[in-house]
């Protein structure tokens, strides 16, 4: 596999937009298969190789802000419906999300750019490639107290990388970044104040296979239950610190969970953030608003 370096931006390229995600960290490559021709029977002959690419393989993972959450919740899990607007909510917009199979996702393309880095060496390369026609064929979803919430996705595609010319001008999508500590979770209705985090994986090559890992404290709250029927993960962004008001969320509704494994620490003294696995046998949603008349697209 050619790796084509960590120190890159990543732009994400879609049928309607175009916007840079914020960079965190990512190994997206390009896969090279090599096709071998062997030597003649006779004589000294030589082995001899051809290269022959493979598409792009490997994963990027990004922070979520207010602007990119949207489109990237929508490229991990796939869409249903039209987004509906949401009355009294200052322009707000609502669209649904579903974790659907990796045939029923949207294509899409990932432009890498080396131009804007640091390093002297790769700022006079101004090296774009794109990766056309990818899909997500996994993700995960990683919510911590005192962590910006993180979403991994891992990337497939059957195309060979290609350069891109460097002419276009990218959306920027700043904004603030969603945090693990303005985060709610209510199981069967009720709120639970002793859950650390959780991370949610879901696979899609063969079928949609997803877990959840749940952390939180064995000495503070109720004990979460083994059989969950629904819970429900809101996200929130405040507008200003000394304002406490919110704008942007995003809530995941997870159904029908079965308690697979306790992961505690049977010897561990004191205070203890202990992770349960759960299968999910129902379904994974996704509730996005965004600020403004812009829509996922």
């Amino acid at each position: 596999m050619l790796v084509q370096g960590s120190e890159c931006s990543i732009v994400v390229k879609t049928s309607h937009r175009e916007i840079d995600i914020p960079y965190s960290d990512e190994t997206l490559r390009e896969a090279v298969e090599m096709l071998q021709e062997e030597a003649s029977i006779e004589g000294d002959g030589v082995c001899r190789g051809l290269r022959k690419s493979g598409g792009a393989k490997g994963c990027i993972v990004t922070p979520l802000t207010l602007g990119t959450a949207p489109i990237l919740l929508y490229l991990a899990m796939g869409a249903v419906g039209s987004p509906v607007f949401v009355p009294e909510t200052k322009n707000l917009f609502k669209y649904l999300l579903t974790n659907t199979p990796l045939e029923d996702t949207e294509h899409f393309h990932l432009i890498q750019d080396r131009g804007g880095m640091r390093n002297e060496q790769l700022a006079m390369s101004n090296e774009r490639k794109i990766y056309e026609y990818c899909r997500v064929q996994g993700f995960e979803l990683r919510i911590l107290r005192e962590e910006t919430i993180k979403l991994k996705l891992e990337i497939c595609g059957v195309c060979a990388p290609m350069y891109y010319p460097n002419t276009d001008t990218f959306i920027w999508e700043a904004g603030e970044r969603f945090n693990g500590d303005n985060v709610t979770y209510r199981i069967n209705g009720q709120e639970y104040t002793n859950i650390y985090g959780l991370t949610l994986l879901s696979k899609k090559r063969g079928g949609t296979i997803t877990e959840l890992w749940i952390k939180r404290s064995l000495q503070h709250g109720s004990e979460i239950p083994n059989d969950i029927e629904e819970i429900v993960v809101t996200a929130k962004l405040l507008r200003d610190k000394y304002e406490y008001r919110y704008y942007g969320t995003f809530r995941i509704t997870i159904k029908k969970l079965v308690l697979i494994s306790d992961e505690t620490e049977v010897n561990a003294t004191g205070a203890v953030i202990s992770p349960l696995r759960y299968y999910i046998t129902g379904g994974v949603q996704a509730d996005v608003f965004t600020a403004g008349e812009e829509t996922i697209p």
